[in-house]
């Protein structure tokens, strides 16, 4: 079964990590987005994660030669209409999502799955557009994706046990650890990181230093990063984003987003990719 196609729809950080980690495996990937620049930025992701994995020796040669020959760079999503698993990987909006399912719901051959990234919106929602929702699932991955070791598998109150078994294989044959969430917002590690990033945000609007916050989490609860650098990592409009999405689905008041992180995002300090965040990336 390893040996059959996917195709990533989305060529992004997220999605162009997914096409590696499955080309790594031998598994032959369509990496798909609208125009040739995003493929070209994907092409650029890749090869430079492949150098940095060299460099610290986690690839060998054949590996990087294994990768490159694996991926088929596409801007016609119709390429993939034979394939046996698609993850589509665009930005976390529940329209654009819906979007892409129906598209790929018409184009891809009736017995695929159809997986969602998202990181915390309602798999059963991406999947009611289709008419396939027992093969619709929730595949998040973790940036950066060939290094992180986990996989969020998710399934929605329609998903079958068969989809859920097939893509706990793939999970086996990329090499990563996997986890099985519920449907509801935020899934297993969003659910309690993304307050935690939140509460973070408060404190530092309340006038604590950044750098006091982080320092606190990493020497009292031993992480490797602190909340607020992390929020940076990921890109502090995502972290809103997920946040409004927890909120809105749970209407509980402990996931309102801080005021200071809307404001930041508005004003387009959203971490790391605009230069500056909670820390200045200048």
């Amino acid at each position: 079964m390893m040996e059959k196609k996917i195709m990533v729809v989305g060529a992004g950080l997220m999605g162009s990590g997914i096409a590696q980690v499955f080309a790594l495996a031998g598994i032959p990937v369509i990496l798909n987005d609208r125009t040739e620049e995003d493929l070209t930025r994907a092409k650029n992701f890749i090869t430079k994660s492949i150098q940095s994995m060299l460099k610290r020796e986690k690839y060998l040669t054949e590996d990087e030669e294994r990768i490159h020959t694996s991926i088929q760079y596409s801007t016609n999503i119709e390429d993939g209409k034979n394939v046996d698993l698609v993850i589509e990987a665009v930005p976390e909006r529940i329209e654009l999502k819906q979007h892409v399912f129906k598209q790929l719901d018409h184009i891809v051959q009736p017995n695929a799955i159809l997986a969602s990234n998202t990181s915390s919106l309602s798999i059963a929602a991406i999947g009611s557009v289709t008419n396939r929702p027992d093969k619709v699932i929730g595949m998040h991955f973790f940036s950066p994706v060939p290094i992180m070791k986990l996989l969020e598998i998710i399934t929605s109150i329609e998903t079958s046990g068969e989809t859920l078994e097939r893509i706990k294989e793939y999970g086996t044959a990329i090499s990563k650890e996997t986890v099985i969430a519920q449907d509801y917002p935020g899934f297993i590690v969003n659910r309690i990181l993304l307050p935690m990033m939140n509460e973070a945000a408060f404190l530092v609007m309340e006038g604590t230093a950044p750098e006091e916050i982080d320092r606190g989490l990493k020497l009292g609860a031993n992480h490797p990063i602190g909340p607020l650098r992390l929020a940076d990592e990921c890109g502090l409009d995502t972290t809103l984003y997920a946040l409004e999405s927890l909120y809105e689905g749970f209407g509980d008041s402990k996931y309102r987003p801080c005021p200071l992180l809307k404001r930041m995002v508005e004003a387009g300090r959203l971490g790391r990719k605009s230069g500056k965040g909670f820390y200045d990336y200048h």
